[in-house]
């Protein structure tokens, strides 16, 4: 067996240890249970304009100030919480991204109560099916794409926030939804369903 530095890896996760761990543990898995979503969602919105590194390394923070990302507490936060949390350094403080994670718990259960639940709902844009994507190195590497178009332009629409196409492409990416490893990836062939 090979140990885990000879194994072939995806560049973008060779910066330092979380990031290889969060690549060969969670990055591009189908997830199907919500509050996992719910927690990508939380997490991406807050990297809008930041690296994922500096997301990762508060993982716990967020973990830890919004509720273990249970969106049915996260729905009721109380306007004091937020001052609360203004002060916490082991989240990024940015009251916009605060307050929209709130609203997006809010609008996460009105899309459960529609659709039976947040996941049925968003691997309904990819047709329940991951899209497999066959990027090699070198290849540029999509921010965007059709589905997560549609899928941030129908968020908007129901009245999510800080969640663009490209903030819903990583989404997809991080959640399965599109397996963007390598194809020499030793992650690629184990992520597909």
């Amino acid at each position: 067996m090979q140990n885990s530095e000879e194994k072939i890896r995806c560049p973008w996760c060779l910066g330092f240890p979380q990031y290889v761990q969060y690549h060969d543990q969670e990055w591009g898995v189908p997830v199907f249970d919500d509050q996992v979503h719910f927690e990508f969602l939380i997490l991406e919105s807050a990297q809008a304009g930041l690296s994922w590194a500096t997301v990762l390394k508060k993982r716990d923070g967020y973990r830890r100030a919004f509720a273990d990302f249970d969106y049915k507490i996260v729905a009721e936060f109380p306007e004091s919480y937020v001052q609360e949390l203004l002060q916490d350094p082991g989240i990024i403080r940015n009251v916009l991204k605060i307050r929209a994670a709130i609203n997006n718990a809010r609008r996460f259960m009105e899309v459960q109560q529609e659709f039976g639940s947040f996941s049925n709902y968003i691997w309904s844009f990819v047709g329940g099916k991951p899209i497999q994507n066959s990027l090699k190195k070198g290849d540029p590497s999509p921010a965007t794409s059709p589905e997560s178009d549609a899928l941030a332009k129908d968020l908007k629409k129901r009245g999510f926030k800080f969640l663009g196409s490209t903030v819903m492409y990583a989404h997809m990416q991080a959640t399965g939804l599109i397996n963007d490893h390598l194809v020499e990836c030793f992650r690629y062939e184990e992520v597909k369903l």
